[in-house]
């Protein structure tokens, strides 16, 4: 093993000991949970109270229109980014679908 690895090594378990025994307070993240899954029935819900077609959806969400198909039939779930944009522009429309929601 080189010897800048090994130090780096080293140099952590001292940290993760330290933190054990209380002596050092490690920087902590909270990621927040996944985004609620959507029903084939909640985006075909959500795309017709935009009044866009399945391809300007699509557009707007940089997904192919055959992706979009495939959550209304029920064949795939939005997941990944795209479920958390879809969770997004249900709680703020104008954020992610812009000149769809309101007058044109």
């Amino acid at each position: 093993m080189k010897k800048a690895m090994f130090d780096e090594l080293m140099s952590s378990a001292h940290e993760a000991l330290e933190h054990a025994r209380g002596e050092r307070e490690l920087r902590t993240t909270v990621v927040p949970p996944p985004p609620p899954p959507l029903s084939a029935t909640e985006v075909r819900h959500m795309r017709l109270a935009l009044n866009a077609s399945q391809a300007v959806f699509a557009r707007f969400l940089n997904v192919s229109t055959r992706l979009v198909q495939a959550w209304e039939a029920d064949r795939r779930t939005p997941d990944g980014a795209a479920a958390r944009l879809l969770e997004v522009g249900r709680r703020h429309p104008r954020a992610v679908f812009g000149g769809l929601v309101g007058g044109r």
